[in-house]
């Protein structure tokens, strides 16, 4: 089939009614289909039900000091789940602290501290008259509700494949000490799958903020979620390489089993230079006298060592694969020849991210939705929810089966043809009517 743009009118007319003629067919199926967010599959959840077998009334719940896990103590998290976190984050255990389930919360609670008590004796960013924050964008939503919470401006980043837009950020941070922060999902982004270059990395830990507080919001939610062996992303460790150029001090790095084990109920862990953990630590002494202890235990217990989780994301991998695979191989089918979008290919994370027709994304969205698979917002990848453009869908693959999956992405084509065309043929109309 030839390019929708090198139609006619009249041929876009006749593949509009054919389009949905489709459509109404999909509409009769009653679908109930979510694609909304990046959630595991019940296969994937399954692969970690051992975990509740390793601990039981009759286990040994003292860690490898001694402590009793079932009491108070060790606000930093024990020393052997330090260990294995520090492994996955490729950090010194003794620059983690282990908190609760989410990551999420961490980030959330990390802005909180910023915004209320201020950074390493910096003024607190509430007795500030402005705090911007770079956004690198298309990007993870709930970065951006973060900010919109505490009334952050933040400033849109254009993200390629190798990363953000790393002059605009070194000449932005380095004129405006408003610019507080920076939010990154490093390794196979959200929701483009890109993993930052070794020159982004290196530029990253060498930038010179005019802000003494700056601080990279290092989000590396997916470090190990590789959909491939013999394929793999790899990432400079940003904590060594800020210490190499100077900074020790610029990063905060978060990272989480939430994807791992459960999400409701893993462990999160933020890791950070000595000077950044004791600022951490003062609040943190105040909130908690130690967060789930049993819970890191049952991790540690579970996977033995790093070598053990390496071989469980293997299998959660064996099960996301072909989910990512179906999705690029319909959207190749349907839409390669109609030069109406254009999407990742990502090799680890949990997305897809797809490019419609400048202003067409919403109707897509709400097309599909009328059909019965619901899928994220249309501009939730950008501050605010508004994409300027209005072209970035986000494609989550992961949480429905292969069958489900199969007949949302036919159906979420087939709107993106049906968009398209209508657009194209509005603006034909509107230019032969000039």
């Amino acid at each position: 089939m030839k390019p929708y743009a090198e139609m006619t009118a009249d041929e876009l007319r006749e593949e509009i009614t054919s389009l949905k003629q489709v459509y109404k067919q999909y509409k009769a199926l009653d679908l109930h289909l979510d694609m909304s967010r990046g959630k595991p599959c019940t296969e994937q959840l399954d692969l970690s039900m051992g975990m509740m077998d390793v601990l039981d009334s009759s286990s040994d719940l003292s860690c490898e000091d001694g402590t009793d896990c079932r009491n108070y103590g060790h606000l930093t998290g024990i020393d052997e789940a330090r260990v294995l976190l520090g492994d996955m984050m490729e950090n010194n255990p003794n620059d983690i602290i282990i908190y609760g389930n989410s990551s999420l919360n961490v980030m959330f609670d990390a802005v909180n501290r910023c915004y209320t008590s201020g950074v390493l004796g910096n003024t607190p960013w509430c007795k500030l008259d402005k705090v911007k924050f770079l956004c690198p964008v298309p990007g993870y939503d709930r970065h951006f509700a973060i900010m919109e919470y505490f009334g952050v401006e933040m400033i849109p980043v254009p993200m390629s494949p190798i990363g953000p837009d790393m002059e605009m950020i070194e000449k932005l941070v380095s004129e405006d000490d408003a610019i507080k922060g920076i939010w990154c999902v490093p390794k196979y982004s959200n929701p483009q799958g890109y993993s930052y270059s070794d020159e982004t990395v290196r530029r990253f830990a060498r930038l010179k903020p005019a802000a003494k507080d700056f601080r990279i919001f290092w989000d590396n939610a997916y470090g190990m979620h590789h959909l491939y062996d013999d394929h793999q992303d790899y990432l400079i460790e940003i904590l060594a390489e800020c210490k190499r150029a100077g900074n020790p001090d610029l990063v905060y790095k978060f990272s989480s089993t939430s994807k791992i084990t459960f999400p409701g109920s893993g462990i999160a862990a933020l890791a950070t230079s000595p000077n950044n953990m004791e600022d951490f630590k003062r609040a943190l002494k105040y909130q908690t006298i130690g967060h789930d202890k049993v819970n890191q235990l049952r991790h540690v217990r579970f996977f033995g060592d790093i070598h053990g989780m390496v071989e469980h994301m293997r299998k959660h991998a064996d099960i996301i694969r072909p989910k990512f695979e179906l999705v690029e191989s319909i959207l190749e089918e349907q839409l390669s020849e109609l030069n109406i979008g254009t999407w990742t290919k990502p090799l680890g994370g949990y997305f897809i991210s797809f490019d419609s027709l400048p202003g067409c994304a919403k109707a897509i969205v709400a097309r599909a939705k009328k059909a019965g698979v619901i899928m994220t917002p249309a501009g939730a990848t950008w501050p605010h929810g508004l994409d300027p453009q209005d072209s970035n869908i986000r494609i989550a693959p992961t949480y429905p089966t292969i069958e489900d999956l199969k007949e949302a992405t036919e159906l979420f084509a087939l709107c993106v043809k049906l968009e398209s065309a209508k657009k194209l043929l509005a603006e034909m109309e509107v230019s032969e009517s000039n």
